[in-house]
């Protein structure tokens, strides 16, 4: 079974991806910050990680750069609503670091979902 992080402040967020990817078959850890995350990250096999970008404690950017810097490989999607600025250069910059697919908020789940399977069809089992 594979496991998908979900690390986004928005708790709607969370339980909203969380019952979807479990309904998939997934096994879900969640967080609501980078900080919380990379811990989660640190401790558990995890195969894929969806990050917010604008967070409290520790924001998506310096995750996808510590995740990128922990485990070269790993598959992320990045997601953003934007905060102050417009999403669009917040995703932008996570493409630039590695990000393989960056949705801006609101998006539609399927098109997630669509993603999460695409990412992880190349990943042995």
């Amino acid at each position: 079974m594979k496991t998908i992080l979900i690390i986004d402040d928005e708790e709607s967020i969370r339980t909203s991806l969380g019952l979807m990817f479990k309904r998939e078959g997934f096994n879900v850890l969640t967080a609501d910050d980078g900080k919380k995350g990379m811990a989660l990250f640190n401790k558990n096999q995890v195969d894929l990680v969806i990050t917010d970008i604008v967070m409290p404690e520790k924001e998506g950017i310096e995750t996808i750069l510590e995740l990128k810097k922990l485990l070269p490989d790993i598959p992320i999607i990045a997601i953003s609503g934007g905060g102050r600025l417009a999403p669009d250069g917040y995703l932008k910059t996570a493409e630039q670091l590695g990000a393989n697919y960056t949705f801006k908020k609101p998006f539609e789940q399927d098109d997630l979902l669509s993603s999460v399977y695409e990412i992880l069809k190349d990943i042995e089992t």
